[in-house]
């Protein structure tokens, strides 16, 4: 089922998820749910706060060809999609600046800096506890959908000159989604 995608401006995008205490069969199918919103809506992650949702998980999918070969190798054990439950990043190494996107700031984008590499811990859709190291975009999308699991968004992680010159639309975008910024 496709659910609403919550955008800037609503109250749920800067609110802490909780923690799963056990991945139930409800929580599984949200997960799917979310996976098919976020297909349809031709996005690579998305975090239960996008949806309305306070439980602390988020999806990824990145497709083949998003990433560089290098960052592809690398990332070919981890299998697609993810289904993520807790996520936490336990390390990061380097640093990349680079521009970023997000479903719940429809056709606003900007730079940020986020680590090359993370290593992530969570549960899995069967409750068994898992740990990945990623690089490249998929490292990205981690940190971004953990973020959102924190309440933070991309743009917090953009310069002051960039905010900046998204100044008017952040702000046209919050007004007409609740005005929380």
């Amino acid at each position: 089922m496709v659910l609403k995608v919550y955008v800037y401006g609503e109250k749920v995008l800067r609110e802490k998820a909780q923690p799963v205490g056990v991945v139930t069969d409800e929580l599984r199918r949200l997960a799917d749910d979310m996976l098919e919103t976020m297909h349809k809506a031709r996005g690579v992650g998305l975090a239960a706060q996008q949806v309305g949702h306070l439980e602390k998980m988020c999806v990824i999918d990145i497709p083949d060809g998003c990433e560089d070969e290098e960052d592809a190798i690398f990332n070919a054990p981890i299998q697609m999609p993810l289904r993520l439950f807790n996520p936490e990043i336990i390390s990061q190494e380097g640093s990349v600046h680079d521009k970023e996107g997000c479903l719940s700031f429809p056709k606003i984008g900007g730079a940020v800096t986020r680590a090359a590499q993370v290593t992530c811990q969570y549960i899995d859709e069967k409750g068994a506890p898992q740990v990945i190291t990623a690089r490249g975009f998929l490292a990205r999308a981690l940190q971004h959908e953990i973020d959102h699991l924190n309440g933070i968004l991309y743009i917090d992680h953009m310069s002051a000159v960039e905010r900046l010159s998204l100044a008017a639309k952040l702000k046209k975008l919050s007004k007409a989604n609740g005005g929380v910024r």
